[in-house]
């Protein structure tokens, strides 16, 4: 088995080699790592869009706004990725980006995930009708975790959550109050034990 140091060099090494720069490179060596720690298929997407890479023309989006559609040919996944990644502090004012072709999403999810770490929020993706929730880096969750990622994405619905807790006041004033229970009142004992404590005079 291929350690996760393996496959970010091999795959900035091997990135740069189809023609980015080391910076670029040197990221999608990071998230296809993820990827792969979360079992999800970074190399062998990789593989399918570097060999297609070599057949057909992919359009890049360096500056993106809420809408965002390709004239004639899919974004690269790993130029979009990089953009989102480098502008997401801008983008998360915008709370819902659009995107139209898309060539293998999965590549580009990577990048929103670690997005999701920068801003420390949730992001939600809808993905033609495929739902993906990326939960600050730490886990990447969905409603197809079985299923073929697909080679295309004709929309892609980006929504970054504001954070909220996952439960009312009323249960939390309620586990409050029971945890109340583990306080320890000061004693004089203790007041005395703290006044110097662990003081000595050697005079």
């Amino acid at each position: 088995m291929k350690s996760l140091s393996e496959i970010e060099t091999t795959v900035k090494r091997a990135s740069k080699a189809a023609g980015y720069s080391w910076g670029v490179s040197e990221e999608t060596g990071k998230s296809i790592r993820l990827l792969e720690l979360f079992s999800l298929p970074g190399i062998k997407h990789l593989n399918e869009y570097f060999n297609q890479k070599n057949k057909s023309k992919f359009e890049n989006l360096n500056l993106i706004s809420k809408n965002n559609s390709s004239s004639n040919n899919s974004y690269c996944p790993i130029t979009l990725g990089v953009s989102f990644l480098d502008q997401i502090n801008v983008l998360e004012n915008s709370k819902k980006i659009e995107f139209k072709n898309v060539a293998y999403p999965i590549i580009f999810i990577s990048f929103i995930s670690r997005s999701s770490e920068i801003i420390g929020k949730k992001i939600y993706v809808e993905m033609d009708e495929k739902k993906i929730l990326l939960n600050l880096n730490v886990n990447i969750s969905s409603n197809f975790i079985n299923q073929d990622f697909p080679k295309l994405a004709n929309t892609i619905e980006v929504n970054l959550l504001e954070n909220e807790d996952n439960f009312t006041d009323d249960e939390w004033n309620n586990l409050y109050k029971l945890s109340e229970e583990t306080f320890v009142e000061e004693s004089d004992s203790l007041k005395e034990g703290a006044a110097g404590a662990g003081l000595t005079d050697n005079d």
